[in-house]
């Protein structure tokens, strides 16, 4: 692999829901300003993997967590580690969009407001710096007081990852942020992502193999719990060093 920052470094995940091993023994890194992709048929681990990167999995009765999972060199799991720093450096956007029933305006605020911020002119400047980031102040600006709700779902959507980096992350996890979206909203989302990599780390579980080739710089393939390989996207998809992974990409099986 290039020579470039990890932000996160996993090794020997293993993951139970109760009596059930959702992952095997995983190990890969993430790299800093990236944007990595996970792929693998339904049910393979991916979805799970990601929120075991800001410990959404905590929030699920009967999960225990073994191996190593590194977040700037510190690891995530242990037991003195701050949660909500955690959460706050580590934002997740979800498959459906799932915009507060607020203002526009409300639901940017909102995180900030948790964090401490008060300041009238500074919240005003994070949503203007939200919505511009994602491309939706020009769309929204003279009704930032009206509910959110009332946006068509891709503009929910650019909504909710501008909740997101209201709290200043630095990594965005994305659980298949596009898939209940038409093609030009998923459009959108790609080319926002092409700009949000330049000051954040992405990491996106998609179906979409097409969507894993054109975003991504890596891609890590799951199969039943386990990463059979991670490689940079070219590599994955031009020369998989795995027969399953070369199956699963030119559509055998999955």
């Amino acid at each position: 692999m290039e020579n470039v920052e990890k932000k996160f470094e996993i090794r020997d995940l293993d993951l139970y829901y109760g009596n059930y091993q959702a992952l095997i023994g995983v190990g890969m890194d993430i790299y800093a300003n990236k944007i990595t992709a996970l792929i693998g048929p339904s049910g393979c681990g991916k979805s799970t993997f990601l929120r075991t990167l800001n410990r959404m999995n905590d929030l699920i009765l009967g999960v225990r967590i073994d191996g190593s999972v590194k977040f700037d060199g510190e690891d995530i799991y242990s037991r003195d580690h701050d949660l909500i720093s955690l959460r706050r450096k580590v934002g997740m956007v979800f498959q459906k969009p799932n915009p507060f029933p607020k203002s526009i305006y409300e639901n940017i605020v909102y995180g900030p407001r948790i964090h401490g911020e008060k300041d009238k002119s500074r919240l005003d400047f994070i949503v203007e710096k939200t919505l511009r980031e994602v491309a939706l102040w020009d769309e929204v600006k003279d009704r930032l007081h009206k509910p959110a709700l009332g946006l068509s779902g891709g503009q929910q959507q650019r909504l909710c990852i501008a909740r997101c980096l209201a709290v200043e992350p630095e990594v965005i996890l994305m659980d298949e942020p596009t898939s209940a979206l038409d093609p030009v909203a998923t459009s959108k989302i790609e080319n926002l992502l092409e700009e949000l990599v330049k000051k954040y780390t992405i990491v996106i579980v998609t179906h979409n193999m097409q969507q894993a080739g054109r975003v991504s710089d890596y891609t890590s393939f799951f199969l039943s719990g386990k990463v059979l390989e991670t490689d940079r996207t070219d590599v994955i998809f031009s020369n998989p060093a795995n027969k399953k992974t070369e199956e699963y990409i030119t559509g055998r099986f999955g």
